[in-house]
């Protein structure tokens, strides 16, 4: 037997065959799947800005993960091709946040389950995977993240609005100080229980304190 006796045999004819309705209902599955993805990204996402496109790409991603696992796995020939021809795509779109790669291996994850049949599997583990995500993102924010920017007179000021501060929110981190012939800029890291910002004022109000600035930020972004 030779290689084109292989190529000409019906084997191949056989396995091009596909399911309308398996095609349809994977596709179904997928998109459904994909759109939870897209809720828990949304709900759980924390960073600076937020993309939306990033996220209307998680449902495709899935669906399309999906289509190509059933093309794989229904045609022996097309299956070598398009190793082959994913071999040579590079992705360089950036990744803005490590939880962002979560999602992407769950898309792409869940794409490749229900390609292979296995419906039941990707549906408990997104739940599974869903509820972990959703309790730890309300865990995360108990207190506020903020940065306090005080300008000083002089020393004197500097250390007077310090343990005033101290006073009012306990403890917080200097992160840098700034002195020159106009005075002292003191930036520092504090975190709230509560939303109030009244000390702010407070602070402004003292004796050699000329401006109080009070900034929030993502945490995870400073060191």
């Amino acid at each position: 037997m030779t290689f084109n006796d292989i190529f000409k045999s019906s084997f191949l004819d056989s396995v091009t065959e596909f399911s309308v309705i398996d095609t349809c209902l994977g596709l179904v599955f997928a998109l459904v799947i994909g759109l939870f993805i897209f809720l828990i990204y949304k709900k759980t996402f924390t960073g600076v800005m937020y993309s939306s496109s990033f996220a209307l790409a998680l449902p495709g991603l899935s669906m399309v993960t999906t289509l190509v696992i059933m093309a794989v796995t229904s045609n022996v020939v097309l299956s070598l091709g398009m190793v082959g021809a994913l071999s040579i795509v590079r992705f360089r779109a950036a990744i803005k946040e490590p939880m962002e790669i979560v999602y992407l291996f769950w898309a792409l994850a869940c794409g490749i389950v229900i390609g292979a049949g296995m419906i039941p599997l990707a549906v408990i583990g997104s739940v599974v995977i869903g509820a972990v995500l959703l309790l730890f993102a309300n865990r995360k924010n108990r207190e506020n993240p903020y940065i306090l920017v005080l300008r000083c007179r002089d020393e004197a000021a500097e250390e007077g609005a310090l343990a005033q501060l101290r006073g009012y929110i306990g403890d917080f981190s200097v992160k840098s100080k700034t002195a020159d012939r106009d005075g002292i800029e003191l930036t520092a890291e504090l975190r709230l229980r509560e939303d109030s910002t009244a000390f702010v004022n407070r602070l402004y109000e003292s004796d050699g304190v000329e401006s109080a600035v009070l900034v929030s930020y993502n945490g995870e972004y400073l060191s």
